[in-house]
Order: structure tokens, then sequence, then C-alpha cells
């Protein structure tokens, strides 16, 4: 369909939701023209100079609050959008401002600002889809408009300007970080109401700050997500009062789990709650120094309140197990110590030293009654301990389940790591430009097949983990509304183990990618990735405690694997079934005959799967590709590796040894790599249904199919020795032909990688990195943060020692 508008001599065009509005005989690229979602609805609009002169445009808005979605392409007589936001005139030469209409309920904001012009635009040119298309199905217009509000906040506002703060005196980066975390309050950017409306939203903010910095973030979310949320999800009523505390910052908050000589090991915490029923108090005290609370964040100088897990004990001398407590570390009026509380802060870390992670010991600290959290059990004024929960173990997971959410939050911490890193290094490697077919001609480093595997790969995984994260973020609130309706049946149990052993694999898989990613981003950016100011240190700094906190990682995987495997021995008792309230294991219902699968393929296209009806070459089809090869190969990996490890933890047992020393003699090169390929599996299936599902757009189709397909088969490709081992694979051509796939897909999203990356990155200010700048000014960027590098050009304060204080050779060699 196409329309005329003769006063301003446009054509406006639109097909399958696809608009264009262009001048007659317009040559401009059509890969600037973006499609539209079905929700939006197109209608004549304004466009206005700052001289007052009115253009008619084909504005498009979205029926919810009519907020301008489209920015794109408008070409107009004698104009075009300029990337700025402005226009331009067509002859390139001045860059008039202007603005859009205000939008119907009076705001005058844009939800996109275009990229700047630069050495990029040939990259971005390429891009075979929409990156606002591809951000606003991705992210969803609340979260993108909240986000833009955040990011616009922190740079606008003086306290963020300037150094993050890590070349500052410990004590001054402290201050700082904890004043930018009271300015996140100041902003007022979350409620109650909207955090139960869009569980993300709190999330997004903390990935927010910590993308700006993650001392200031992981400050925050340690107050408001872990001790905030831990006294509403595991207290009731009567604490309503710390968490109306918790958010107008009266108080401030931590969560005091690990001790000095325990922390994987929860069960074995040595801090204990004596209840005294004469006062109606518990009494917290540490029997000694290797019982003092440790490594906790916000603990060193900040927090005022802890939740603190005990051994609880009631007057009989029963010990009923770990519980949680609030208890007051700090007065709120001076910050100084409570009575019988020792705390201190411990010091310099390799990361994150804006936040003051401090130990604290107890000494018959008395806290009424009330303030044992106790949505798992009580006690009564006379002393008897009551729960509606009956079994101790489900118990136990209740008073834990922070610790899942904790997990699950972390993973998207390193999402946010690996996200930038990939951004920085491909942006970097789409302008570095190095050899060439000629000695005059040099090409982009992302043009060598080697650049391309090294970062796509991670570039794929960066969408993935992104969305396993966000889909166990939102499986945690499912399982917490339960909590909160009081609900304890057999399912909430089931969901709960269910999300305790995804989890704790969550953590590792994702941080270790995030930490394998960072590093080979550093190494792919050349001697510039290693000079701090480009930030890919300070990303793998940060991140590295990923790695270890909230459980190690290899520790955390053992939980998984024994979930795995207790399948195996209920149906040895009682035949029972592989289903899970979120059906993750439910494919093993098909063990063990699933081991008797083949792969039958022998070429590229047997791996690539694309849709039924496509032939030639791969690289030719925009059709999207399946996942069902590499998924059928990864639900029979999981069966093999389960098989093995059940076969290996009975050997041991009948060679004589208990069920501990069993399990231990099994993680190498079974449980624990069980474990790992069950949650790649699972990450792999939902970032297909998410990349295959109904509401994506057409035109995203292929391009999110192709990252879908290629972090499956990188992922699989780590195991290609089991694969062979166990029968899976044969013959050469198979393995070989996974490889080429791999090749053949990072060639076909070689071209997309820069819009790939603008998609998740943050602003510049925040990204933070000359290299990694979105107008892809490499080397201005670079040298201008150099020269302006403190004593970049002065001369060294001690250079007396050299010019005038010369070494006698030989003078101390008599001391030797």
């Amino acid at each position: 369909m196409a329309t005329r508008d003769k006063t301003a001599n446009v054509l406006w065009t639109w097909t399958s939701r696809r608009c264009r509005f262009r001048p007659q005989g317009c040559s401009c690229s059509p890969t600037l023209c973006h499609p539209l979602p079905a929700s939006v609805e197109m209608r004549p609009g304004l466009l206005t100079y700052s001289s007052g002169t009115q253009h008619p445009v084909l504005a498009v808005l979205h029926p919810r609050d009519s907020g301008l979605l489209f920015s794109g392409c408008g070409w107009l007589p004698g104009v075009h959008w300029g990337r700025r936001g402005g226009l331009t005139s067509n002859t390139g030469s001045e860059h008039v401002p202007c603005r859009m209409a205000p939008t119907l309920d009076g705001r005058d904001d844009v939800l996109w600002s275009d990229p700047p012009r630069g050495p990029l635009d040939a990259y971005r040119a390429c891009a075979s889809f929409s990156p606002r298309e591809l951000q606003l199905f991705w992210e969803g217009e609340d979260l993108l408009r909240f986000k833009k509000t955040v990011f616009s906040a922190l740079e606008k506002d003086p306290l963020f300007a300037g150094s993050r703060g890590a070349d500052l005196p410990l004590e001054k980066y402290r201050e700082l970080s904890f004043l930018r975390c009271k300015r996140i309050f100041e902003y007022g950017f979350f409620s109650l109401d909207n955090l139960s409306q869009n569980p993300l939203r709190l999330p997004a903010l903390v990935y927010c700050l910590g993308a700006y910095d993650w001392s200031v973030g992981t400050k925050f979310a340690l107050h408001l997500m872990v001790f905030g949320s831990t006294v509403h999800s595991l207290g009731s009523e009567r604490h309503l009062k710390y968490v109306e505390k918790v958010l107008n910052m009266e108080i401030f908050g931590c969560f005091a789990l690990t001790e000095l000589s325990h922390g994987s090991n929860t069960q074995a915490i040595r801090t204990t709650a004596h209840y005294d029923p004469t006062t109606e108090e518990f009494i917290i005290h540490s029997p000694d120094f290797e019982a003092a609370k440790f490594w906790v964040g916000n603990m060193g100088k900040t927090a005022t309140h802890a939740v603190v897990f005990a051994q609880l004990y009631t007057p009989d001398g029963q010990c009923h197990g770990l519980h949680s407590f609030v208890v007051q570390i700090r007065d709120p009026e001076t910050l100084l110590p409570m009575p019988g509380v020792m705390v201190g802060d411990m010091g310099r870390k390799l990361g994150q030293n804006g936040l003051d992670n401090g130990f604290a010991m107890f000494h018959k600290v008395r806290i009424p009654r009330q303030d044992l959290l106790n949505r798992a059990g009580d006690v009564t004024p006379q002393g008897a301990y009551v729960s509606a929960v009956k079994d101790a173990r489900q118990r136990a997971g209740v008073a834990l389940g922070s610790l899942s959410s904790g997990r699950v939050f972390i993973t998207g911490m390193c999402v946010v790591n690996l996200q930038q890193a990939v951004c920085i290094a491909l942006r970097f490697s789409a302008t570095r430009r190095q050899f060439g077919p000629t000695e005059e001609e040099e090409v982009p480093v992302l043009e060598y097949q080697v650049q391309q595997w090294r970062l796509l790969p991670y570039l794929a995984a960066a969408y993935a983990l992104d969305h396993l994260s966000k889909s166990l973020l939102l499986d945690l609130a499912g399982l917490y509304q339960g909590r909160l309706r009081g609900d304890h049946g057999a399912r909430q149990a089931e969901l709960s183990r269910e999300i305790h052993a995804l989890a704790a694999a969550a953590k590792p898989l994702v941080s270790w990618t995030a930490q394998q990613g960072i590093q080979e981003c550093r190494e792919a950016c050349g001697g510039h990735g290693y000079l701090a100011v480009n930030r890919l240190g300070d990303l793998r700094n940060d991140n590295d405690p990923n790695c270890t906190y909230e459980g190690d990682n290899n520790v955390l995987l053992n939980q998984t694997s024994s979930y795995l495997l207790s399948f195996l021995e209920r149906g040895v008792q009682g035949g029972a079934h592989f289903q899970s309230p979120l059906r993750t294991v439910d494919f093993l219902e098909a063990y063990p005959g699933m081991l008797g699968q083949k792969f039958k393929g022998t070429s590229v296209t047997d791996w690539l799967d694309p849709t039924e009806g496509v032939r030639g070459p791969v690289m030719t089809t925009a059709l999207p590709l399946s996942c069902e090869a590499p998924l059928a190969a990864y639900r029979w990996l999981v069966c093999y590796l389960l098989q093995r490890s059940h076969q290996k933890v009975a050997q041991e047992k009948r060679s004589g040894r208990r069920d501990f020393e069993a399990k231990n003699n099994s993680q190498v090169y079974h449980m624990r790599t069980l474990a790992l390929g069950f949650m790649e599996l699972t990450a792999v299936q939902r970032f297909h249904e998410r990349t295959h599902s109904p509401e994506v757009p057409p035109s995203l189709q292929a391009v999110l199919s192709r990252l879908s397909l290629l972090y499956a088969l990188w992922s699989l490709s780590r195991h290609m020795t089991l694969l062979y081992q166990g029968g899976y694979l044969s013959g050469k051509q198979a393995g070989e032909a996974l490889e080429d796939a791999i090749l053949d897909l990072c060639a076909q999203l070689k071209d997309d990688a820069v819009s790939l990356v603008d998609v998740i990155a943050p602003p510049d200010f925040v990204l933070n990195s000359p290299i990694g700048r979105a107008d892809g000014e490499l080397y201005k960027n670079l040298w201008g943060a150099v020269l302006q590098g403190t004593g970049a050009l002065e001369r060294a304060a001690w250079w007396q020692e050299f010019s005038m204080h010369r070494p006698v050779l030989g003078s101390l060699k008599a001391k030797l």
C-alpha cells in the first residue's frame, strides 16, 4: 500500500508491518527501514525544526502509552535523519537541531538514540536486522524505558562523573560507593508496586548499577535484594517494620551466613542462638574466632543490621538446625558497634574494593524472640519449637532458599560482565585493521576467521545466558509467591528442589563462561586490552568472585548431580518417574533407551538442520535454523553421563566405600561433568524456545536462530570426546562437520556482530572504554584517554634518583 503526501513530496509505504517513507527515487539502503511489531500503529505526525518549520512524518505509536517508537529512516525533501536525532541536509553539510512532537501523554522522549556516525557504520549498514526491533523484542518496552531512565540519571548526576573509584584510597572509595548507593534511593527508581508488576525490574536496576561499577551495584543489591528480600521472604508480618526501614534506608543490611572456617558446608555453621524463656530472648554467640562471620558484604563499614544464620537451640537442649535472625550490629545514629559485637573490615580485595566486606563476632548478644525469621519455624514464648514444615530437610531448604536467589542473581551479574567484554572486543575488532591481501590494503581483524571463532561464540553465549538468567529469576518469583501464600505442598517442595539444583549449576556455568570470555576478549584486543583504561581488567577482576562466593562452583555442581542421581535412586526404590515442575528433567523419561540413539549425519547441513524445504548452501538461507540436532545430542549426552555417574558411584560402594567417599571419588569426569552438561542442555533448550517462539518477529528469526545454534554447537563441541567415547558419534566426518558448522555460523554472524552488541551495550558513559565506544573512533579515543591520564606528560617525581644519585657498581658486593 502506498500514499503520496503532495505537500511534502514524500512517499509512505508499508507492507507486512515494514514501514518506509521516502521521496520518489531515494536510493537509501533498505536495511535502514525498520520492521514494526504488530502491537504498534502508524499515524501521521509532524517533525518540527527549531525554526518552527514543520514537515509531516509517519510516527509509530505504541497503543499503551503512545510513546514514540520509530525514529529511523525518515526521508523528507532535502533532509534525512541525523545519527544524533537531528536532521542533516542531503549534501551532508549542516546538522540542523530538531525534535519530535511530544508524545500524547506529554512526554518528550525517544526510546532509542541512533549510534554516532563513524568507522563502525560499514558493519552497521550490513546488518540483516533492525537493532531497535531486536532490542524491543529482547528487553520489552517497560525495561527499555526503565534502563534508559537509570542510565540517563547516572550520566547527568555529578556524583557519578569522573573516577569510578578504583584509583582512590580505600576509605574514599568506600565513601563514594555509599554516597552513590544512597543517591539511588533518592531517585526512587523502585517501589513495591512496580516490583510486583515486573519481577525483572529490580534486577535490571542492579545490573545497570553494576555495569557502571559493581561496588555500587553489589552494595545496593546486598542491602535491598539480599537482606531486604530475605527478611520479607523468610519472615512474617511482625518483620514488616524492618522491610519499611530497608526501603527508606533507615537501616542498612547485610547477609551473614559464612564463617571463617565454614563456607560451602552451611550445615556446619557454628554460630549459636540459644533461647531464654525467662526474658523471651535469643542469645547469639560465636564460640570462637573460627566461628566469626566472614566475607560479609556491607558489614565492614556500613551495615547496621544483619540477617545472621545460627544453630537454633531450645531450652531442652535440642538443636533444630540452621535458622536466620535479624541482629543489630551497629547504632544507626553513630555507626558504632552494639554491645557484645566485634565488627570490622577485611581490607583490600582483588576487585570491587568500593564494597566493604567484613567480619563479626558475637559475645552473648541478646535479641527479642520476634527477631527470629519464622517462615520455616518458630519458638513459642515458653520455648517450644513449632513449624508448619514437618520435614527437617524441607525446613532447611526454606531457611536457605535465599541462597538460590543469590546464585541466580549472580548469573545475571556475570552476563552483564560478559556483555560488556564482548561489546568492547567486537567494536575493537571491527575497527582495528591489520594486514590484508595486499601491502596497501588492511582489513578489520573481525574479518579473520580465528577472531570470529574466538569472539562470536561468546556473543551468542551473552544472549543465551542472559535469557537463562531472566528465566530463572521468573522461576524464583513463582517459588516465592507460593511461599508467601503459605504453600508447603509436595509440588512446592519439588519446585524448590528443582530450582535449587538449577541455581547450583547455573552459577558455575555462567560465571566460568564469563571468566573465560572476558579473558578471551582481553587477549583478542591485544596489548590495548591490557591497558586498564579500556576496562577489561576491571571486568575480569570484578567477575572473579562470582566463581566462589555463594558457594564454590565445583562444590555446587555436586548438588546438581546428586539431584539428578536421586531420580535413579527413587526409580530403584519405587519406580518413580523423571518429572519435575519446570520439566527440566522430563526428557530423562526416555532413559536408558535413549542411549541407543546415534547421530547419523555426516555434513554441516545435518548439524544446522535448516527448515524443511531449504536446499543448497546454508550460507544463503535467511530462514531460521533449528537446534534439534544439538539438542538431541545433548539429551543423549546427559543420559550417558547419568549412567556413567550412577555406575561409578555403585562401583565405589561395592568396593566398600561409604556414600560420602563413593561420591567424592566419582566427581571428576563423572558427576561434575553430568551437572555441567545438564545445565548446558537447559540453557540451550530455553534459548531455543525463546528464539523459535511464535512471538519472534519474522525479520528477527534468522539472526536469533543463528545465535541459538552457534551457542548450542559451540557448547556441545567441548564434549566431543564423550560423544565419541559413548558411540553417539562415529567416523571423523561427523566431528569435522560439527566444527565446520560452527565456523559457518561465525561467518554468517560476522556482519551482524556490531549491531548485535549495539542491542546489549550500555551507553558509552557506562561502558567507559575508549576502545569500545559506539563511534568506533578507536585510535582517537585511546590517544585522548592516554594523554589525559594522570601525570602522562609530567616528569617523574623521583627523577633525581636517576640523574643525581648514580649507583656505585659493586659497592654492596661485600654484603653478599
